[in-house]
């Protein structure tokens, strides 16, 4: 009965180490190995586009050592460009969001909110430029928001300012 109680236990750490050392290596994976910084140009199409908002990413969280971002964001009538300063914290499956809400700080402030998703985030750090689709009303959004659409949470808000035309 000794050896049982033994392989019972061995078998329960095995199975238990294993979990842990798999969901570590997913929370590490992206720290250890990160993608290269974006360097993305706009293209001189791009920039005769015209600028009708712009921003800068925050740390909405200062308790939250995982969870930032930083940058300049630009929204012109076709795209969203984040600028060569951007970064954020590495995370997975992060996602660009153009979200009709402003002062967006915490997770559940996008609760119920429409949002345009613009597609994953390309890279933790550089200039990325992201399609806005055709008919989409401009004039109804007040943020751009890096979100993590695996654990549902808000990594860096950017409050957009308008410009006048």
């Amino acid at each position: 009965m000794s050896w049982f109680r033994s392989f019972a236990w061995f078998a329960t750490g095995g199975v238990l180490g294993t979990g842990f050392g798999i969901a570590l290596g997913f929370f590490l994976f992206p720290f250890v190995f990160p993608p290269p910084p974006a360097a993305e140009q706009l293209t001189q199409a791009d920039q005769q586009a015209a600028v009708v908002a712009d921003g800068t990413f925050m740390h909405a969280n200062k308790s939250d050592p995982v969870h930032w971002g930083k940058g300049s964001v630009t929204v012109r009538s076709d795209s969203v460009y984040l600028g060569s300063d951007f970064e954020v914290g590495p995370g997975p499956k992060y996602h660009v969001y153009l979200v009709p809400k402003g002062m967006i700080r915490a997770s559940g402030d996008l609760q119920n909110e429409q949002f345009v998703d613009l597609g994953r985030l390309r890279a933790f750090q550089g200039s990325q430029r992201y399609g806005i689709p055709s008919g989409t009303d401009l004039s109804r959004y007040e943020s751009v928001v890096i979100w993590c659409e695996q654990f549902s949470v808000l990594i860096s808000p950017a409050d957009l300012k308008r410009r006048s035309s």
